[in-house]
């Protein structure tokens, strides 16, 4: 019988905190959402300025989803004219420095043309 290689005693497995991760902040617009908040507060209307492409619907999808999980709080301003802001709670500005991380890394290993190609 062979020796049993390292691979066989230790299989490779996959990081479930990064799974859950990269499935909620690949999901479109949610990292960049939440990387764009981390400027301050805005309204819904600067965020759709901000955020070129992304429609109105998906935005306010994407913004609910935000909020009902933590990461962003909602906030109704008394008028006139009434009007509603969003910013990041604690644990929305606790994912600011991997997204600074990651968004360094493409700076310097990703060029805007590979980006465009995809």
């Amino acid at each position: 019988m062979a020796p049993r290689s390292p691979a066989h005693e230790n299989p490779r497995t996959c990081d479930t905190g990064l799974t859950r991760a990269f499935a909620f902040l690949g999901k479109r617009w949610n990292g960049v959402l939440l990387g764009t908040l981390g400027q301050g507060p805005a309204g819904f209307a600067e965020l759709t300025r901000a955020l070129p492409g992304i429609s109105e619907s998906v935005l306010s999808d994407r913004l609910g989803e935000l909020t009902r999980v933590g990461l962003v709080r909602r906030t109704v301003r008394q008028g006139p004219p009434v009007g509603v802001s969003y910013e990041l709670t604690e644990r929305g500005a606790a994912v600011l420095p991997a997204l600074e991380a990651l968004g360094r890394w493409a700076q310097e290993n990703l060029s805007a043309d590979r980006c465009a190609e995809a």
